[in-house]
Order: C-alpha cells, then sequence, then structure tokens
C-alpha cells in the first residue's frame, strides 16, 4: 500500500506534494472529504505504535479546547484522532514497510530519500 492522508486546504501539504516525486501509484486521501476510519488509524499506529505521535499539536482546536493543559492518554489522542480530521498530524505517508508523519524539513527529506531508493 502506497498512501498520502492530507488535507487539499492546506498550503502545507500542497508544498510538500508538489516537491516531492511522488509514485503514481500512490493513493490520496483528502481526511476532510474521507474522514480516517478506526481500521485505518489502527494500520497507522501499528506502524508509529502510538496514537501521541500522529497527532497535531499545534490544531486550531487543540488550543480551543485547552488539551495541553490535560493529560492525555493513548485512547484518548484515538479518541480525538478519530473525532476530527485537523487532530491528524499532515501529511502522513504510509508506504508498505515505512510512515512518515508530519511536515518537518527532515520528515520531508527522509521521504525524498525513501523514494530515491
Amino acid at each position: 500500500m502506497k498512501k498520502v492522508f492530507y488535507l487539499s486546504t492546506c498550503d502545507t501539504c500542497k508544498r510538500i506534494l508538489k516537491e516531492i516525486d511522488l509514485p503514481e501509484d500512490l493513493e490520496k486521501q483528502d481526511i476532510k472529504k474521507e474522514p480516517l476510519t478506526e481500521n485505518q488509524l489502527k494500520k497507522l499506529h501499528e506502524k508509529t505504535n502510538s496514537y501521541e505521535a500522529l497527532f497535531n499539536k499545534r490544531a486550531q482546536l487543540y488550543k480551543k479546547r485547552d488539551l495541553k493543559n490535560k493529560n492525555l492518554s493513548e485512547k484518548d489522542y484515538k479518541t480525538l484522532l478519530l473525532e476530527h480530521y485537523t487532530f491528524l498530524k499532515r501529511p502522513v505517508f504510509l508506504f508498505e514497510d515505512k510512515i512518515f508523519v508530519g511536515n518537518s524539513k527532515k520528515t520531508v527529506q527522509e521521504i525524498k530519500n525513501y523514494l530515491a531508493e
């Protein structure tokens, strides 16, 4: 499986998708139009072993709900990720054996290196 979970309205996601030489068979899922399913989240969790690693702590809702001052468990992160698309750290690239989460320069470079292999 080659898939990217992204937000089509996110300028950072758009920039990264243009910047990377994407495989033709890469499936794209706009998480606003087609939210993550519990099964998809389970697959992402299997690769990261952490819901928190998939969680976007810069999301507006995170700040609005004052979640930084709450002691969130893995179960809480899972619930929030399924509740609203904005909580997913984006983009998430999922390949057979590898996952890349987020938009840091380091992560984007790792994706480029992985695809160049």
